[in-house]
């Protein structure tokens, strides 16, 4: 696996859009269905893994934190409510997930403290050693370039900051990993299709997850972009992991 084989995974084969506009168009149709989704699927274990990734970050207490592929916002109301930062900015290039994120964050009383706006990962347009962390939940595996996303989130990150990436990853003990694989490979895109009624948008999860690198290799992503200190932590048998990375 490296990072050009997880570019290379595309909800829409044959599409002439590019990974970075299919993705747009996918978030876009499932917006009203994906949180849903995400407990149903997950058994609500999803919740906790984002308290996991949060809690690295206490420490540091930042007063300033990115949240990179925000999506509907759930780890920016999160990240409000477990740290307290003055400001958290969300980004994503899905407007139809943003929308529905902001009126979770009207909704959570936190509108004077959580932007969330439309944001490219790999052109993002803040200035450098702009935040003190930045955090990315199941969003990374989705940029069309992953080096330049993960490039980008290091340079807009303050000298010291640290970066919390939390990742799904394939499980490699028996039976995990059989389960898995026929949870991810049958039940998934039989439930996208019936539910989210998107069968490819669940279709190409699992396929992501696949090609996306993991563990160490990943960890040799992040060095390579500029990140120090690199830590991969698995959850849940190895279903889902937390990168931690300092500037």
């Amino acid at each position: 696996m490296t990072s050009k084989d997880v570019q290379k995974v595309v909800p829409f084969e044959g599409s002439k859009l590019s990974k970075k506009e299919q993705m747009a168009s996918m978030f876009n149709d499932i917006a009203g269905r994906y949180d849903f989704m995400n407990h149903f699927m997950s058994l609500g274990i999803d919740v906790w893994w984002r308290k996991v990734a949060l809690r690295k970050l206490k420490p540091l207490a930042p007063k300033t934190l990115l949240d990179v592929a925000t999506g509907t916002g759930d780890v920016a109301i999160m990240a409000q409510k477990m740290l307290n930062p003055d400001r958290i900015t969300g980004i994503d290039i899905s407007e139809g997930m943003l929308e529905i994120g902001r009126e979770k964050v009207a909704k959570a009383g936190f509108s004077d403290k959580i932007t969330l706006q439309t944001g490219d990962s790999e052109t993002i347009s803040f200035p450098d050693a702009t935040f003190d962390a930045i955090t990315a939940a199941f969003g990374v595996r989705n940029f069309e370039n992953l080096e330049k996303g993960l490039g980008e989130m290091c340079r807009v990150l303050k000298p010291g900051g640290m970066a919390v990436i939390l990742e799904f990853s394939n499980p490699t003990a028996f039976p995990v990993k059989q389960l898995y694989n026929f949870y991810f490979r049958y039940i998934t895109p039989t439930i996208g299709k019936l539910v989210a009624r998107n069968k490819a948008a669940y279709s190409y999860l699992p396929s992501s997850v696949k090609e996306m690198p993991q563990g160490q290799e990943m960890c040799d992503i992040l060095k390579k972009v500029g990140f120090q200190d690199v830590t991969c932590k698995t959850l849940t048998f190895g279903i889902c992991s937390v990168y931690c990375a300092t500037r």
